[in-house]
């Protein structure tokens, strides 16, 4: 994604919505903040009761089909112009689109409506989101960037395949790994992309002579055995063959990661936790695998890691940077921000290793939601000025 430090010239509306990312990451970030705890008090306050497989449908949809979604959309409403040349999607259409992904939370969590209504109605923003990423990469000829158009249709899918699943009491896992395994592949492209990218303007800016590896035959590899174990995983999420291509790919994309210098970037934490998300994808990767085959942490726990973890930290290293430089402000990471990266990753790792530890199940749980959604309450409190004022400099 390129910093844009100014808006453009001819767009007279409101600061909030003249790009993707001021409305969508910031209501995301409001809405992971509360989400995470209301799920752990039905969880803590429910049990084994009958109201405990709906609290898990919405908890696991909310994330998956409504979080996860905004954050993506407001990463590609704002990268996309980028790719194509376009005037970004901005004003009343962006309103609209808010408005769609707001109406799908609501719907969601009104539990006096009827289940079909519901459905219908948050099904619209994925869809409704999926034909403007087609839109724009078709009036920009962007076709290269069509895989990202296929992964958020697929998204779009899997949404209207966990309702259709829910609404006839089935289980609902299929459409759960559909989602998460289309992300995974999500996260290895775009994180293939930015990361050596801003790491290389980094090291450019401190005059260092390391440079992170460019795109090569390994890079693809890595990407496509993320697609093939995604797809694995999917289809066949016990097999012991699935357990084996998860492994490869987590061990192929660590492989990756090294090859960008991360460690060199220490001393910006900014450009660090980039590296970090990223390794969080490679280890859930490798964990996964590994729980599959009968190794290490339950399958679970597991998953955890890639929510949790590389979910959790990739969105807001994104988040933090985008929303710097997009403003026009320096791209540096403040002690609040630096407060942030290190409370969502010990609320995953909380979350991922908690249960391992000889303490009280909802203790551990209780703390590793209010770290994790804590990063993002912190993230709306003092980005959230930024994201409702001008750019500097206009």
């Amino acid at each position: 994604m390129t910093d844009q430090a100014n808006e453009r010239a001819d767009y007279q509306g409101s600061a909030f919505f003249s790009y993707g990312f001021r409305p969508l990451f910031l209501g995301a970030a409001l809405f992971a903040g509360v989400a995470v705890p209301v799920w752990v008090l039905l969880l803590t306050g429910v049990g084994d009761s009958d109201v405990f497989p709906v609290a898990r449908q919405w908890h696991v949809h909310e994330m998956v089909f409504g979080f996860l979604p905004a954050v993506i959309m407001g990463f590609l409403l704002t990268a996309i112009p980028n790719w194509t040349g376009r005037t970004p999607i901005r004003g009343r259409e962006l309103r609209q689109l808010c408005i769609l992904w707001l109406a799908g939370r609501l719907v969601m969590a009104i539990p006096f409506l009827t289940p079909l209504l519901s459905a219908c109605v948050d099904a619209v923003f994925l869809v409704i989101a999926s034909g403007l990423i087609w839109r724009e990469i078709a009036a920009g000829k962007s076709w290269s960037h069509a895989p990202i158009g296929m992964l958020i249709s697929l998204h779009a899918g899997a949404n209207i395949l966990f309702h259709v699943l829910a609404l006839s009491g089935s289980a609902t896992d299929l459409s759960e790994r559909m989602a998460l395994a289309q992300v995974m592949v999500l996260l290895a492209l775009i994180g293939g992309r930015v990361i050596p990218n801003f790491t290389r303007a980094f090291f450019a800016e401190q005059g260092m002579s390391e440079q992170p590896a460019p795109f090569s035959r390994f890079d693809g590899l890595s990407v496509l055995l993320v697609g093939i174990a995604a797809v694995a995983w999917t289809v066949q999420p016990q097999a012991m063959v699935t357990g084996g291509l998860l492994v490869a790919a987590g061990l192929t994309n660590l492989g990756r990661l090294l090859r960008w210098y991360g460690w060199v970037t220490w001393r910006e934490p900014l450009v660090l936790t980039l590296h970090l998300g990223y390794g969080w994808l490679a280890l859930s990767l490798l964990v996964l695998g590994c729980a599959i085959l009968g190794w290490g942490l339950p399958t679970t726990d597991a998953v955890h890691a890639f929510t949790s973890g590389a979910v959790g930290v990739m969105t807001l290293a994104i988040m933090t940077r985008a929303s710097l430089g997009h403003t026009g402000r320096p791209k540096h990471a403040g002690p609040l921000t630096v407060c942030i990266y290190i409370l969502v990753n010990v609320g995953a790792m909380l979350r991922v290793l908690g249960p391992s530890f000889d303490l009280p199940a909802n203790l551990v749980l209780g703390f590793a939601a209010i770290s994790w959604s804590g990063a993002y309450l912190l993230f709306a409190l003092f980005y959230g000025p930024f994201l409702l004022r001008p750019s500097i400099g206009e």
